[in-house]
């Protein structure tokens, strides 16, 4: 994986694929290229390690022209980041191709295309596409049915698009597994793996669905199924703007995501409450007869998506009073869960493409028939969306930066909103209830203001961590989750070991870990569970370690040598307190990053959509 962009149009197709490519940066990768087929019908290819302004350079040097061509940024799976391995791959000057995903018996196939004499030149999985499109175009008669036949032979996810000399006016586009989306524009019709890529050029899109191989021509688009049958795919319009995807004033996408949130969950609540009530048809047409018959939740996800749904778990048991289960998707796949009648299947997912979520939900609904579907997700027209029974999108917006902020807290309100509902259904909540957790949740905008005004003191904080290399996060109850979210955001822009622990199994092993070199990140709610909480911090001051402690107002933690307190508001209720207390964990992993200066939108080894397994 990571991105892919290509296009046939009347003008040079080199600028719109680096355009088309820069819009795809904030997805993560660690090389980049293209290959445009000249006027005189022949690939022509640039390819650069490192950033998309090192492959634009190149090009600069050395003029890429036509009117037909296919891009990619890499984001290594198979073969070391470098330029041999970056797309597209080419074989024998005939096929180029662009690829996201794995072919898993890709050693096979290698195996046998050198047995046909086919030199490989990477080491990349790629490149046995493009040997196979190549050695199926001896025998058929177009670029289609040579890329339908390359297909049969693989096995694994794949995201492709296919340019060759021999049929200088096509693109193939195939997809299993890895998202494709067709772009209409005015004078040309275009490929990418994200409608982000195009935003620039049209608004209008085709999403290819599971199986789905597209012929594209400059003036039309021919889509078959699976089975090689003739279809229609609607035209979406998309409602993605420009401005949306630039930083604006702020230094960093991350840093204007952050402060993104109290926006981003007003559009999140938005036409879902009243003034004390949570609309039930929020999460779909027949999300109140579904509603009523769940018995269990089993919720699934990856990543900060998976903390979300710790932290729901808790609200899910403790409101609406349902057996709930939360697993990380790419182990749940792979075992034989027990999977109980009139359970509400929910997948948590960004992207709505991540793939061990996708096919962790695609499994379940093969073995038990009687289980219900919800997916919870920031953008529409996705994989998960279109295979779930229900859909509840977060309405966070664009969200560039690598690490997730506000999709987080937005996740985090939408299974709020769930857990009221569910309880509703279930007669567990009273209209008291849910007119206090709803007025708890309209205050959520100008609660994160207030917290984001701490963010000098977080500064002056973040400067201890210069020279650190470990952290130790702690929190209880469903702050526990909050904490794996702390220390998650920690390690993945700033690069220090972090972990997160229930604050009670400190005495079980991870007190070890605790010296003066090692700071301690506590969040402390005025719940009941902040008595134990102030144990376990006299237990780290025993030790030496620096302690920072985000308080409610209303803890009251009484001030020790060696540790730094940070009042967020007060008496925040048990809906809102995991929201607000991600906000400064947040701040706190940005600035900590500054400091240590590290590429905080797109840290190193990551990817924004994880579409691989």
């Amino acid at each position: 994986m990571c991105g892919i962009v290509g296009g046939i149009c009347q003008n040079n197709i080199t600028p719109i694929l680096i355009d088309g490519l820069k819009h795809l940066e904030y997805r993560g990768y660690d090389s980049a290229g293209l290959v445009v087929l000249t006027h005189d019908n022949v690939l022509q290819r640039a390819r650069a390690a490192g950033k998309v302004a090192n492959l634009e350079g190149r090009i600069n040097s050395t003029i890429v022209n036509g009117t037909i061509g296919i891009a990619h940024t890499r984001w290594a799976t198979h073969g070391k980041p470098s330029t041999k391995n970056a797309h597209p791959h080419i074989c024998n000057d005939s096929v180029g191709v662009v690829h996201n995903g794995i072919i898993e018996n890709f050693l096979a196939l290698k195996a046998q295309q050198q047995a046909q004499g086919y030199r490989f030149t990477s080491d990349t999985d790629t490149e046995v596409i493009a040997h196979g499109v190549a050695q199926a175009l001896k025998e058929c008669d177009t670029l289609l049915e040579a890329v339908q036949s390359a297909i049969t032979t693989f096995q694994g996810a794949y995201g492709v698009g296919v340019i060759s000399p021999q049929h200088p006016g096509h693109i193939i586009a195939a997809r299993s597994g890895s998202p494709l989306v067709i772009g209409l524009g005015d004078q040309g019709n275009f490929i990418a793996s994200d409608q982000m890529a195009l935003i620039s050029i049209t608004k209008q899109f085709i999403f290819l669905e599971e199986g789905d191989i597209a012929d594209i021509t400059k003036d039309s688009v021919s889509i078959f199924d699976k089975n090689g049958t003739k279809v229609k795919r609607a035209i979406k319009i998309s409602k993605l703007k420009k401005g949306q995807t630039s930083k604006g004033d702020y230094a960093h996408y991350m840093q204007k995501e952050i402060f993104e949130q109290p926006q981003a969950i007003s559009d999140t609540l938005e036409s879902r409450i009243t003034k004390n009530k949570v609309l039930t048809s929020a999460f779909g047409y027949e999300a109140k007869t579904i509603f009523k018959k769940i018995e269990h939740v089993q919720i699934i996800a990856c990543g900060t998506s998976y903390n979300a749904g710790l932290v729901a778990k808790y609200w899910l048991e403790d409101i609406a009073k349902i057996p709930t289960h939360i697993e990380v998707a790419s182990e749940y796949r792979y075992r034989n869960p027990i999977i109980l009648n009139n359970t509400l299947f929910v997948t948590i997912s960004q992207s709505g493409e991540t793939a061990d979520t996708l096919e962790a939900l695609r499994a379940v609904k093969k073995r038990n028939k009687n289980i219900h579907s919800l997916t919870i997700c920031n953008n529409a027209e996705t994989s998960l969306t279109r295979e779930s029974e229900l859909t509840f999108l977060t309405h966070a917006g664009p969200e560039i930066g690598v690490a997730s902020t506000k999709t987080f807290t937005t996740q985090l309100v939408s299974l709020a909103l769930l857990s009221v509902v569910l309880g509703r259904c279930r007669n567990q909540v009273s209209q008291e209830q849910e007119a206090v957790i709803v007025g708890g949740l309209s205050r959520l905008p100008n609660l994160i203001n207030k917290t984001l005004e701490q963010e000098d003191r977080i500064i002056e904080l973040a400067k201890t961590f210069k020279n650190k290399f470990n952290a130790l996060f702690l929190g209880r109850g469903s702050m526990h989750a909050i904490a794996m979210e702390g220390a998650l955001k920690l390690k993945e822009i700033s690069y220090i070991h972090a972990e997160a622990y229930p604050a009670g199994e400190l005495k079980h092993g991870p007190i070890a870990l605790i010296d003066k070199e090692t700071p301690v990140i506590a969040v402390a709610p005025n719940d009941e569970l902040l008595d134990k909480l102030k144990s376990n911090l006299q237990e780290v001051k025993s030790r030496g370690s620096h302690m920072i402690v985000f308080e409610d107002e209303a803890s009251n933690i009484e001030p020790m040598e060696g540790m730094s307190i940070i009042p967020i508001t007060h008496n925040l209720g048990r809906i809102t307190a995991p929201i607000i207390f991600t906000i400064p964990l947040q701040l706190l992993s940005y600035h900590v990053a500054l400091i240590k200066g590290t590429d905080v939108d797109q840290p190193r080894n990551l990817a924004k959509s994880v579409t691989v397994e």
